[in-house]
């Protein structure tokens, strides 16, 4: 059995909860808002001939934050993603981003290229490359300004319209959990506006020595975040790699996924 432990990093604005298990070369695992629990099936599979790095999100899960009302803006998270890296000495280290996770890594590799070897960018929600970026934009406020009028249980269901994604069913009387309360005035509130409208660098992304490869699900297509990664790959001139499942492929189909993304990285 792989070993497994956790760390905390004080870093400038915040206290980052983050994990290492296996050994072998780095591979960094992030995700948001999801926290690093988001990658339980996919991490063990990987941590055979992989050190696997997983971390929460600065404000989400174990990782504190000091202002409550800081944006997560993705440089920021850029930051403390590599700030991860150089505690566990992995550079250039492997990165496995998915959703608001990819759009961290763009951002990683955009300003500290030194420090990837290979980003992989599961469906990233970059919607302004879309070609209806403006619509997209408008929408994304709508969201906000729901959650701020009525609440996350609205903005959720804006959200996921938005998203093209089915609604998770909720059993009837079932309240959400603190955690889950907390994550989602968070996200709403801090997170969604900064990362959904971030513009990579596509620029600094091409002459990166980092390899950036762009990835969606097989079973996703037509949702906004595979659509906005087809545009990606299309501005980098890269082609759009299929990954097994949908937008959370990695736990819906966690086996498939792991060998795909093993012989990407290889």
């Amino acid at each position: 059995m792989s070993s497994h432990t956790s760390h905390l990093l004080d870093v400038p604005g915040a206290c980052l909860h983050y994990e290492v298990r296996g050994s072998g070369p780095v591979l960094m695992l992030i995700g948001h808002p999801m926290d690093s629990s988001g990658f339980a099936a996919m991490a063990p599979l990987l941590a055979d001939d992989h050190t696997v790095v997983t971390y929460d999100p600065r404000g989400f899960g174990r990782s504190r934050i000091d202002d409550r009302d800081q944006d997560a803006e993705p440089d920021l998270l850029a930051d403390d993603v590599r700030r991860v890296l150089e505690a566990v000495g992995g550079g250039p280290a492997d990165v496995f981003g998915s959703s608001g996770g990819a759009v961290t890594g763009l951002a990683l590799v955009a300003r500290h290229p030194d420090h990837v070897r290979t980003l992989v960018a599961h469906e990233p929600p970059v919607a302004l490359l879309l070609p209806d970026a403006e619509k997209a934009r408008a929408d994304l406020y709508d969201i906000y300004d729901t959650y701020r009028s009525s609440g996350i249980g609205a903005a959720w269901q804006r959200f996921f319209a938005f998203a093209g994604i089915a609604m998770p069913p909720q059993g009837e009387g079932d309240a959400p959990s603190e955690e889950m309360v907390a994550t989602s005035e968070r996200f709403f509130a801090h997170g969604t506006l900064p990362i959904a409208l971030y513009e990579p660098n596509l620029a600094a992304l091409s002459a990166a020595p980092a390899q950036v490869v762009v990835c969606a699900g097989t079973t996703s297509k037509g949702e906004l975040a595979h659509r906005s990664a087809a545009a990606l790959a299309e501005r980098l001139g890269t082609p759009l790699v299929a990954f097994p499942g949908g937008h959370v492929g990695f736990l819906t189909d966690a086996q498939d996924f792991v060998a795909v993304l093993r012989r990407t990285l290889t």
